[in-house]
């Protein structure tokens, strides 16, 4: 299992109502998302389901009938969080005896007894497989019953279900293709929490990119836990579906669809899929390649399941495939015996990678997963975060070599909207998933692909000028 990358301004956010719903709903819900992608896109199946049964959004938490935390218990510092939110909700419920609080997703799984019984915390708990009883659910804790599902499942996938595209910029989406994770990385919990790995139904996938582009999406992102590992089977017993072959598909809808995804597997990423991506100029030119650590003594502790050397092999040939290829990474400081050597391992296998950008951290045991079983947690704090911000201080540098690198080059870049900073700038991204802000000019909107020119950049940012034509 990868570990997967969190968009911390994203953290805790609550899901607005979509516009220009029609609907008048007697109850509101209210939900709060925490973790990767692959829970914010879980949220969008729940608010599908809520609305089918007479629920709307609000983002008035104090308004809601139902409050619900979309957890993670991939790092401790989500979970961490969501308990306070759990506290704060608790106070809530004495003004408002009515409203419900849930907890969904990875932490509802874990720590089901301990939020139910122990600490009374939450009147419902919702694993990631049982989103479509939240009806019935729902029923149950207004009765004043604890309601508890967490069963997971071997074939649930919502591939049915259309999710409401709550807090959507009308642009870029994601889809989920697979749920899961058969394997089993010793410091993830994600295996237990979200049980095996299967793989949704390649036609569903297929419409749901269709129908996003005929609604004005210009990118899509397939998610998974593993996405390189999808390969589905129907009952027809056609000729199995790989992940290349769904990449082909959805690059086909339209070439004014771009397609990305996330996350890769060193070990399953195949060259099938590397040239699938040079053949469709759609494919985003971009992949996440987490190394978890440069040692291969600690990758065979972590059951990564490849060697220092093998990692490496696989960087040259994605560049030999696709030059000019953005290759980004996750990577744990701090992992049980870890050494000054293993630490050095890690930082010239960045070096050698030369990664675009990083997600980092330092390594937290979580109850339940292999080593926190089988390893001592026994690197001090301050050596784990001493070692972490060598990592970033790395990353920092080879960040702005590869945006010094294409100073005076010029790419296509699809506006999602404008610049944080200016109205008068377009924020949009290249193929290569770098973020590039340029002056407005012209009658371009938002979802529009222009050709920009870099001029100069910042160590996160591509700054450059509009090409006119």
């Amino acid at each position: 299992m990868i570990q997967k990358e969190h968009e911390e301004a994203r953290q805790g956010e609550a899901f607005a109502p979509f516009a220009m719903d029609p609907n008048r709903y007697k109850k509101h819900f209210y939900i709060e998302s925490y973790g990767c992608a692959m829970n914010f896109a879980d949220s969008e199946v729940v608010a599908s389901i809520l609305n089918e049964y007479g629920y709307g959004a609000t983002r008035n938490a104090e308004e809601a009938d139902l409050v619900l935390l979309n957890t993670c218990s991939v790092r401790e510092k989500a979970e961490q969080t969501v308990r306070k939110r759990l506290t704060e909700f608790k106070k809530a419920k004495r003004a408002r005896p009515g409203m419900l609080v849930g907890i969904l997703g990875c932490m509802a799984e874990r720590l089901k007894s301990k939020l139910l019984e122990e600490e009374k915390l939450v009147d419902m708990v919702v694993g990631p497989d049982a989103y479509r009883t939240l009806p019935a659910l729902i029923e149950e804790a207004g009765t004043g019953q604890k309601a508890v599902n967490v069963m997971l499942s071997r074939d649930e996938t919502y591939g049915d279900i259309s999710p409401v595209r709550l807090n959507s910029n009308g642009i870029t989406a994601f889809v989920s293709i697979t749920r899961g994770c058969n394997n089993m990385c010793s410091f993830c919990v994600v295996p237990f929490t979200r049980g095996r790995e299967r793989s949704r139904d390649a036609e569903s996938i297929v419409a749901e990119c269709r129908n996003l582009f005929e609604d004005g999406y210009k990118e899509v992102t397939l998610l998974g836990q593993n996405v390189d590992s999808y390969y589905f089977v129907n009952e027809q017993m056609e000729a199995p579906v790989t992940f290349a072959m769904l990449l082909e598909r959805v690059a086909l809808i339209s070439p004014q669809l771009r397609v990305r995804f996330s996350t890769s597997h060193p070990k399953d990423i195949t060259d099938e899929v590397l040239h699938t991506m040079a053949r469709h100029e759609n494919i985003c030119r971009y992949i996440h390649l987490p190394v978890q650590s440069g040692s291969s003594r600690l990758l065979q502790l972590m059951n990564r399941t490849y060697t220092r050397e093998w990692y490496m092999a696989k960087v040259d040939r994605i560049r030999e495939v696709m030059p000019d290829c953005g290759i980004s990474s996750d990577v744990i400081a701090g992992f049980c015996t870890e050494t000054e050597e293993d630490h050095q391992d890690t930082l010239s296998i960045m070096e050698y990678s030369k990664y675009d950008f990083s997600y980092m951290y330092f390594y937290s045991e979580r109850p339940g997963t292999l080593a926190a079983r089988r390893f001592e947690d026994d690197i001090p704090e301050a050596v784990k975060k001493r070692r972490l911000q060598e990592i970033v201080d790395l990353q920092g540098r080879l960040s702005r070599e590869s945006n010094l690198r294409d100073l005076g080059k010029s790419f296509k870049v699809l506006i999602e909207g404008e610049s944080k900073k200016s109205d008068q700038q377009w924020m949009g991204r290249t193929s290569h998933n770098k973020v590039v802000v340029f002056p407005k000019a012209g009658d371009l909107n938002a979802g529009d692909y222009a050709w920009v020119k870099v001029s100069e950049c910042t160590q996160a940012t591509l700054l450059g000028e509009l090409i006119v034509n």
